[in-house]
């Protein structure tokens, strides 16, 4: 048989055969691009990443923070005979906030050698209600972890109880700032002062009992009180374990707080964070690049989902969101990330109802202390305090996303695969030199 004649014979056969074996291998392609395990399809599908490849938690760090030994082991002078007077920290601003003040309070009562009263928890203007230091911690058990380290009472002697404290405005102080020299000849003066500590103070000019006091009273004397403690475990326990804890930050004030504009928003976003703006416009031209590549522009969800994938972080990993109401765009997280939970999602919602807003935020803490790992879009200050807390209890998969980078790698024109490799290796470098891990007042550094 010729040549012409097997090919005027397989043409028929060809033509019914070709469209199958295209079918094929069209169908795989779209199964791998498409499946919902696989971390990011497109970038995936052609080799970036895998889910074989390890995660961000798999390097071998270089460096870890612990607490410092001189103040959990050292010997200190002993507590003066007689106070000078009585301080009480008066703490503005969210749970976190108002714990970081009232732990510079401790530093600051040491230097001046005063006794501090319960702080005033000033949450009217921050959560539109009233709660107050008892209401989220153990008194009694901050009595007796700081004994020693500083005196703390629960009740004013009689013969100043029923008055109110002499004010002491320290908190916008700028740059160098001496408790001694302007706060104690009102406190010898008057004995019953407040203030809200310096926002500059340079703590590691403190002397070194009053950095042991506040670096015991910070992180080892403050716990839960015991319902709350109660609850938070009642919480952890809900979670399907293990798990990461993310705080993420993007709320309508605080972009507007930010001064950031965002292109692609709703417009339901847009009008909330407009409502919120106030006197801070945004950043526009030239400046509003600067502003951006300096890291001061909060991620939005779906670029945290992007950070993630590039961390190699698995989709179906089951995320705590640690984070409070009007959280914007989170569809865009939650199309990627699909096992996300909340504590309005697991707890009673009648409990949550009856929730004041420090404690809903004391539930966020305790369950990030104690998470399998711990990622916050923005290093402020509940992230701050949560990483030093993960320190302290040995929890080392600890990790804040870098806005800087992620400006700067996107400002020269970086995406898809260059991108996500970039955003890889400068987290990497971060979590193996321990960045961003601890606060430095009261951790130090130690070489692996």
């Amino acid at each position: 048989m010729s040549l012409g004649s097997w090919h005027h014979r397989l043409r028929p056969l060809l033509r019914r055969l070709l469209p199958t074996f295209l079918l094929v291998p069209l169908l795989l392609f779209a199964a791998v691009l498409f499946s919902p395990s696989t971390p990011n399809p497109f970038i995936s599908f052609f080799g970036s990443f895998s889910l074989e490849e390890p995660d961000i938690w798999s390097a071998r760090r270089v460096v870890e923070w612990k607490a410092c030994n001189w103040w959990k082991n050292s010997s200190l002078p002993a507590l003066p005979a007689k106070t000078n007077g009585y301080i009480r920290v008066d703490c503005y601003g969210g749970l976190n906030q108002m714990r970081r003040d009232f732990c510079d309070g401790i530093g600051i009562a040491r230097i001046l050698n005063a006794t501090l009263v319960l702080p005033k928890f000033e949450v009217a203007a921050y959560w539109n209600e009233s709660s107050g230091f008892a209401d989220v911690f153990d008194v009694d058990y901050f009595i007796q972890q700081t004994k020693g380290f500083v005196e703390l009472v629960k009740e004013l002697p009689e013969e100043i109880v029923s008055r109110e404290p002499y004010r002491v405005d320290c908190s916008k102080r700028k740059g160098q700032f001496d408790y001694v020299e302007a706060v104690l000849p009102a406190l010898l003066e008057h004995r019953y002062i407040s203030l809200t500590p310096a926002i500059s103070q340079r703590r590691d000019r403190y002397p070194l009992y009053a950095k042991a006091a506040l670096c015991q009273g910070c992180y080892n004397a403050l716990r839960l009180n015991k319902a709350l403690e109660a609850k938070g475990s009642e919480l952890f326990k809900l979670i399907p374990k293990p798990f990461l804890s993310l705080h993420l930050r993007f709320e309508p004030d605080m972009v507007a707080y930010s001064q950031c504009e965002y292109q692609g928003l709703s417009s339901t976003s847009l009008n909330a964070i407009e409502a919120s703006r106030g006197d801070r416009k945004p950043w526009t031209g030239d400046a509003a690049l600067i502003w951006r590549n300096r890291g001061k522009c909060p991620l939005t969800p779906k670029e945290t989902a992007f950070v993630l994938q590039s961390l190699k972080i698995p989709t179906d990993t089951t995320i705590y969101l640690a984070a409070g109401d009007g959280l914007m765009e989170m569809e865009d997280f939650t199309a990627v990330y699909t096992n996300v939970y909340t504590k309005s999602s697991l707890l009673n919602s009648e409990d949550i109802f009856r929730m004041h807003g420090n404690t809903k935020a004391a539930l966020d803490y305790f369950v990030s202390i104690n998470s399998d790992a711990y990622i916050a879009t923005y290093f402020g200050n509940m992230d701050k305090m949560v990483s030093a807390m993960r320190a302290v209890n040995r929890h080392y998969k600890t990790l804040a996303l870098s806005r800087r980078a992620f400006a700067n790698f996107t400002a020269i024109g970086l995406k898809g695969v260059e991108l996500a490799d970039a955003l890889w290796k400068s987290h990497r470098e971060d979590f193996v030199m321990g960045r961003g891990t601890a606060l430095p007042d009261c951790f130090c550094e130690f070489t692996l």
